[in-house]
């Protein structure tokens, strides 16, 4: 992998959350996104952190309305075994039961490319480690 040279090596302070995170906030922002118009980064979905099988839901969209996005880190989403990857998939159930579809995107690809990545999940497409698991 090979990181563009426009992408920061740490997140700036106060940020709440991981670098690959900040690079897609920051790549919908140069699309011509507006946070908390067109999307909401770090959106709790039924009951969050609170409640068992709540969701926080990295990037949730209201234009378009049915699309969410989650970064995923290789670390703890795919080598923490089938129990962190069935949680995902039970993520992605969850949503898809409300008419939401969540694409994921691993964090090394954002890194290396994020442009392509975020245009390939506003287009519903799931380029990620997951997505080729079905």
């Amino acid at each position: 992998m090979v990181r563009q040279q426009n992408i920061p090596d740490t997140v700036p302070m106060g940020f709440l959350g991981s670098l690959p995170e900040f690079v897609v906030l920051q790549t919908l922002l140069r699309m011509g996104f507006r946070e908390d118009v067109d999307f909401v980064y770090q959106s709790s979905r039924f009951g969050g952190r609170l409640e068992k099988g709540g969701l926080i839901i990295d990037f949730t969209f209201s234009r378009p309305p049915d699309l969410a996005i989650n970064v995923q880190g290789e670390y703890y989403h795919h080598e923490q075994g089938p129990n962190v990857v069935a949680k995902d998939k039970y993520a992605r159930a969850q949503l898809a039961g409300q008419g939401i579809m969540l694409i994921f995107i691993d964090a090394e690809d954002v890194l290396d490319d994020p442009e392509r990545h975020v245009r390939d999940a506003l287009r519903y497409k799931d380029n990620s480690f997951l997505g080729g698991l079905g």
